[in-house]
């Protein structure tokens, strides 16, 4: 695997990364632990150490299961992530603006 620093920030990040959009089942399928585990680990062991996911991904079951995957390893795992998709949907509306 070849490895870039990340912008400024010095972190060292597999070139490839995985997008975890589908991690645990494939569209329409219930959401699998033992496959999302297996995708996670097999990407791991190829060198890969950044990994994408979002609230909305699975329903939020892709970010639980790299969460549980980036506290069961000791080397340095880098996730980016995207939220607010279903924030919107659970904030007052006290805090909500609009212009």
């Amino acid at each position: 695997m070849n490895y870039r620093i990340l912008g400024k920030t010095g972190y060292k990040v597999s070139e490839i990364s995985l997008g975890t959009w589908q991690l645990g089942s494939k569209w329409g399928d219930p959401f699998d632990e033992k496959v999302a585990r297996n995708t996670l680990e097999a990407a791991y062991e190829q060198g890969i150490n950044l990994f994408d996911t979002a609230d909305i991904y699975q329903d939020g079951m892709s970010e639980k299961a790299v969460g549980e995957f980036v506290r069961s390893k000791s080397d340095k795992i880098y996730v980016v992530t995207k939220c607010g998709r279903k924030l919107i949907r659970t904030l007052p509306k006290a805090t909500t603006r609009t212009t």
